[in-house]
């Protein structure tokens, strides 16, 4: 079969020969080109950060937030078109405004997970419709207390997951997490390691500056979602600078002792 649209990706209702749906692949592809987002599931909660480049050196800092809170205990990072994400933040809090004004509790993460999950799947299934062009990262708590973290596709697909990435260097950035005991691994850990991961996977020939943007619901915020406080995020991108730089400067040294020897007799 061929790997190209070939008249199949004119609408999102129509499967090609082969079983896929196009403009839900090319939604995805959309996502690879942005910027990386990481979540880690600890044992005291639940850590986000994003990757949020830098488009022009006259914007505010805090402006187009790439993660944003849904509930008390909620927030949402994303990945891909950030307008096509706000729709789901929007979702995302008149879910859980709805789920706090019918049943006087604050809605679990499962439960929003899942409903933003139907809501995206949604959009593969009319042909007025277009998939989002985004993939959005869920951190909260579970009805017992216990952090949770989702992750939703253009798709609709939603799984729950100890450590997930989206956007740019996905693969790579996912085997770093792979190495991770999530056993007794804690949120200030988790800062540490996600600013490492973005810095060293950065590539300054290729990727626009950027600022780190860190949240996390925790133990030490009562399980609230919040941003990560300052102090504690500007010491975990130095330490993630440094270690940047000693990497770099180890790999210029053994490309130096692999230099042969000068020939004898010339200088």
């Amino acid at each position: 079969m061929s790997a190209t649209g070939s008249g199949y990706d004119l609408s999102v209702t129509t499967f090609s020969p082969d079983g896929r749906v196009f403009q839900v692949e090319y939604a995805t592809k959309a996502i690879e080109k942005s910027g990386t987002a990481i979540g880690i599931r600890c044992v005291d909660g639940v850590v986000l950060g994003v990757e949020k480049s830098i488009i022009s050196r006259m914007i505010l800092t805090d402006s187009n937030r790439r993660i944003h809170t849904v509930g008390t205990h909620s927030g949402i990072a994303l990945s891909g078109f950030a307008a096509d994400a706000r729709q789901i933040v929007n979702r995302g809090r008149d879910e859980a405004s709805s789920f706090k004004n019918y049943y006087d509790a604050v809605i679990p993460g499962n439960v929003l997970a899942n409903r933003l999950a139907g809501y995206v799947h949604l959009h593969t299934l009319y042909w007025s419709y277009r998939p989002f062009g985004c993939a959005v990262l869920i951190g909260s708590y579970s009805p017992q207390g216990q952090p949770e973290l989702y992750q939703i596709d253009p798709s609709g697909v939603c799984h729950s997951y100890y450590g997930s990435v989206i956007g740019k260097n996905k693969e790579a950035a996912k085997s770093e997490l792979e190495k991770i005991d999530f056993s007794t691994f804690t949120c200030k850990d988790a800062v540490r390691e996600i600013a490492r991961i973005i810095y060293k996977l950065y590539d300054e020939s290729k990727d626009k500056e950027f600022t780190l943007e860190m949240t996390w619901a925790c133990d030490d915020t009562k399980r609230k979602h919040t941003r990560v406080p300052k102090d504690i995020l500007d010491s975990a991108v130095q330490y993630a600078k440094e270690l940047r730089a000693k990497e770099e400067q180890d790999s210029d040294d053994d490309d130096d002792d692999d230099d042969p020897p000068p020939a004898a007799g010339k200088s």
